[in-house]
């Protein structure tokens, strides 16, 4: 190949425009990548109304403990008591759970309370013993939008909830916290279920509301002793909208480590 003066300068020229190109391509491809990366999402919410007086429900407890175990999603057992005529008084019943489900079914018009009933993030309703209707509603459910992604921890007695801001308009939502009892097994003596051992997991002892949110960042702090006795209980969080609404977003209390 011939000699050309200053070619030794033009290659180094070259060179270093080849990296600059690869640099300026490698930041706009994780930009690229940044902007269509998933958002992040809360937990859905699976609540199972149950009682311990309905012959239906044993199916749907045994199947929820499927849910209870995972970390992916937050199922919690929601006792009532208006099933305590028929001879056999939930030991686990909760006024606030039986509140609780008339709110839905007057929020979604339908007034439709039965159990077993699992209501998914607020919203969809269906059979608590039908995994197939479960499993359809969970994903419809990944579909919906989450204002924020709430981080909850528990330490030295104190419960910390930071609520970033929101994404989304946000109407005023009450932010509840759930005690949990991790698992219960009650000996059933009379009713529909005389004579049965029933398991039941991630049960909600009580059900309080520890703040407001309209979307603004927030920091929300309630003591532990103020909600329960028993320290083997675990807490839940989540932001609904209006009396029965939807969930807007939810997570985990997690423990002290």
């Amino acid at each position: 190949m011939p000699y050309m003066p200053g070619s030794g300068v033009m290659r180094k020229m070259m060179s270093r425009f080849g990296l600059l190109v690869l640099a300026m391509t490698t930041v706009l491809a994780a930009s690229v990548e940044a902007q269509t990366a998933a958002p992040a999402t809360s937990p859905p919410v699976l609540e199972l109304f149950t009682s311990q007086g309905c012959s239906s429900c044993p199916a749907a407890d045994a199947l929820f403990k499927a849910y209870a175990t995972r970390r992916d999603l937050i199922a919690l057992s929601m006792p009532v008591d208006y099933w305590d005529y028929l001879g056999w008084k939930d030991t686990l019943a909760n006024p606030k759970c039986s509140k609780r489900q008339r709110a839905y079914a007057k929020s979604r018009g339908d007034g439709q309370i039965y159990t077993p009933q699992v209501i998914v993030n607020g919203r969809a309703h269906v059979n608590g013993a039908a995994k197939a209707e479960i499993e359809a509603a969970l994903k419809a459910s990944r579909n919906q939008p989450t204002p924020t992604v709430i981080k909850a921890a528990v330490a030295d007695g104190l419960i910390t909830i930071d609520m970033p801001a929101a994404s989304l308009k946000v109407a005023d939502a009450t932010v509840w916290l759930a005690v949990v009892q991790a698992e219960a097994v009650v000996e059933i003596r009379a009713g529909e279920n005389r004579g049965r051992s029933l398991t039941y997991y991630n049960v909600v002892r009580d059900l309080v509301p520890v703040g407001m949110w309209s979307g603004t960042a927030a920091t929300i702090r309630q003591q532990t002793a103020s909600l329960s006795s028993n320290a083997n209980e675990i807490y839940a969080v989540m932001v609904q909208s209006g009396m029965g609404g939807p969930i807007l977003t939810a997570a985990w209390v997690e423990p002290q480590r």
